[in-house]
């Protein structure tokens, strides 16, 4: 055996002690700081936070009708949240995606609002009608006026809050809903249309909040992690599709159809938000979609890369969930997301230290 001169083996133990912590450092090391432990209790009340999955209203069948939501538009009040948030983008960050027209081109095409007719009526831009939501909730009145809930419906469109400017519209009584006091014609209009809109952002969020008196809803959706489509898309398209084609998912998707053929049925819709809400339900939604993409084997990582963008998602959309509770500490926030959303949003929720948790599934029975 070769001798090791005591330097040249103090070096090597050095590297080999390094080597090994490189190991743990990478591949087993969990943080001692658990911020999901450390819950207080607060100094007054806690914030609660309800999240509910949700189907895409507008993908339902035909014979979905509004009604359907009757039971679980009850079981919602009686929580009795104090506010409202949706997946859906906030007009700021509409603002914002619209300066980068090189990346964000497509997600302001699909999820962002023509702000125009209401920026022409008002003359106000999204920041400074923004600005204006604001100071008019700050100072608004126990019984505002037919025509202050107009004005303040106009306001919100231009801030590019459809949702928000729907809550007004409802809370106004029927000979009320129409324009004047700085909502014109073609924004009534609008407003109206979005009343009969298959969206659960305006027949979940915006009917309960004006059932409960609330004067808005609260954006929380993010797409800042979209990216403009890659020059492989065709790859990628591909790579993702084998990754879902899986057992879970096929699971995943008998049980969807499975409920959607019954929601004609007494509390169809109800049975189909329950089991969306189930505790299980996440963990299914993982190893059929996420987890599968995670050891997709692409060379070019695909589904790593779209995991990257999911978490990303979630992440920012958690934070702005915190940014509202922030706003008044104590608030109990129903939070209105697609249903693949929900696992990450409570267990990125759990990790706050201010926040507690609602289980859906025992708000829903």
């Amino acid at each position: 055996m070769r001798r090791l001169l005591p330097g040249t083996l103090a070096a090597a133990m050095t590297l080999a002690g390094a080597a090994a912590t490189s190991a743990t450092a990478t591949g087993d090391y969990r943080p001692a700081f658990r911020p999901d432990q450390l819950k207080g209790p607060p100094a007054g009340a806690p914030n609660e936070v309800l999240v509910l999955g949700t189907v895409h209203l507008s993908g339902l069948g035909d014979s979905f009708r509004a009604a359907q939501l009757s039971p679980l538009l009850d079981r919602l009040a009686r929580w009795q949240p104090t506010a409202i948030a949706t997946e859906s983008l906030s007009g700021l960050q509409c603002d914002s995606l619209r300066r980068y027209p090189a990346r964000y081109a497509d997600t302001v095409e699909s999820y962002c609002p023509d702000t125009g007719p209401a920026a022409a009526a008002t003359g106000l831009d999204v920041p400074a009608a923004t600005a204006e939501v604001e100071r008019l909730l700050a100072a608004w009145p126990a019984k505002p006026t037919a025509g202050q809930r107009r004005h303040l419906a106009a306001i919100l469109l231009a801030a590019g809050e459809p949702a928000s400017a729907l809550v007004q519209w409802l809370r106004l009584p029927t000979a009320e809903q129409r324009a004047g006091d700085g909502l014109t014609a073609d924004l009534a209009t609008t407003l109206a249309a979005l009343k009969g809109r298959r969206n659960e952002n305006y027949w979940v969020a915006a009917v309960l909040a004006a059932r409960l008196g609330h004067e808005r809803l609260w954006s929380i959706d993010d797409h800042s992690a979209d990216t403009p489509e890659p020059t492989d898309r065709a790859a990628a398209e591909a790579a993702i599709m084998r990754a879902w084609d899986n057992p879970a998912a096929k699971a995943q998707r008998a049980q969807d159809q499975q409920h959607e053929g019954r929601l004609t049925q007494p509390d169809g819709l109800l049975a189909m938000y329950r089991a969306l809400n189930d505790p299980q339900t996440p963990t299914l939604a993982y190893k059929a979609d996420f987890g599968a993409a995670l050891v997709e084997p692409s060379p070019q990582g695909f589904g790593r890369r779209y995991v990257g963008y999911w978490e990303t998602r979630n992440l920012r959309m958690v934070a702005n969930i915190r940014d509202v509770l922030a706003r008044q500490p104590g608030t109990r926030l129903l939070t209105i997301v697609g249903a693949s959303h929900k696992g990450y949003v409570d267990a990125y929720l759990n990790l706050m230290h201010d926040v507690r948790l609602a289980d859906a599934a025992a708000v829903l029975r």
